[in-house]
């Protein structure tokens, strides 16, 4: 497994976390694994990751390897809005902090099955219009729905696996739902399929973000 732990545009100089740090050590050990840097460059850079400062002298020691989405870190705030049409998350993806849902008329997925989860808490600020919020779970999500004005929507809950699992992440949904649905369930396995097998999906236009 390799990457490159900061994208374009990141804030180079922003202080680098121990879990920062770790994601990095953790990416140039599965780089010297695949055989793409010899086990001397490994432990230079490794001792190089551990004395780093910053994001951007991380992003250095990555800088000539594959990406890979495990070791993005995550964003403070992902926005998404839009109008009559679908948006879907899904696969290995960074959790952020803060998302913030504008949508009116269309739909947004979330499947958090696959996620890298950085952040123990995930707050979703939505203001969505006749559509649908669609949460795909996993054993230790908890969602919270206590601070969502809903008119004339609905919303269906249901747990994902094994109640008693420490919890990882919690998600707390804040904002209103007019005339829409927000649908919270685990991911469904299917008969005649192995399991995480992907299903092709028919249907309205969808964005990736």
């Amino acid at each position: 497994m390799s990457a490159e732990p900061v994208r374009t545009g990141e804030p180079s100089g922003l202080r680098a976390s121990h879990a920062d740090r770790d994601r990095v050590v953790e990416v140039l050990t599965g780089a010297a694994a695949d055989g793409r840097i010899s086990a001397e460059e490994l432990d230079e850079r490794v001792e190089a990751a551990l004395c780093a400062r910053t994001l951007g002298e991380l992003a250095v020691l990555t800088a000539d390897l594959p990406e890979d989405p495990r070791a993005l870190p995550a964003k403070e705030v992902v926005r998404i809005e839009q109008e009559a049409s679908s948006a879907t998350r899904s696969g290995v993806w960074t959790v952020p902090r803060r998302m913030e849902i504008e949508s009116a008329w269309g739909e947004v997925t979330l499947d958090f099955s696959e996620a890298v989860i950085v952040y123990d808490t995930l707050r979703i600020d939505l203001d969505m219009r006749a559509g649908a919020l669609r949460l795909i779970t996993r054993p230790g999500i908890i969602v919270d729905t206590d601070s969502l004005v809903i008119d004339y929507g609905r919303t269906k809950v249901r747990p994902a696996g094994d109640p008693g699992a420490p919890t990882v992440l919690r998600v707390e949904i804040r904002g209103n739902l007019s005339m829409g649905q927000l649908d919270v369930r685990p991911r469904r396995r299917w008969f005649g399929r192995r399991a995480g097998a992907r299903v092709p999906d028919a249907g309205p236009r969808r964005a990736s973000f």
